[in-house]
């Protein structure tokens, strides 16, 4: 019976290729399932044998310990150099952008709002 190792939704292409090349360093007897052409499904990473799945989730399991303190050190890296991804730092970066998306934010909240406002 197959046992499901991963989902690939909304993991990044570098990290997907990082687990591939875990999994080959380290010979887990896993394959891939792709992403169904409508999006329903987004792959993953399976394993046929219950002894190969549990060490294969040992392997992801400190490989993702690592990617998030990686990926941690990186980000407060990015924020001391004034690279942030936060609002300031998108307001500083694309000005008109920011001002545009918020200005259609408070529209349809308006227009979402008006109803029940003129009840009142």
């Amino acid at each position: 019976m197959p046992h499901h190792l991963m989902n690939l939704r909304h993991v990044p292409d570098d990290e997907a290729d990082e687990i591939r090349a875990l999994f080959e360093e380290h010979d887990v007897n896993y394959y891939e399932t792709p992403p169904s052409f409508w999006g329903i499904s987004m792959g993953g990473f399976w394993a046929h044998d219950g002894t190969e799945a549990e060490r294969a989730k040992a392997l992801l399991k400190d490989y993702q310990a690592g990617r998030q303190r990686r990926q941690r050190e990186a980000w407060e890296e990015a924020l001391r150099q004034g690279r942030g991804d936060g609002v300031w730092h998108q307001f500083l970066r694309k000005p008109v952008t920011v001002i545009a998306a918020l200005a259609a934010l408070v529209f349809i909240l308006g227009v979402s709002l008006a109803p029940f406002l003129k009840l009142g």
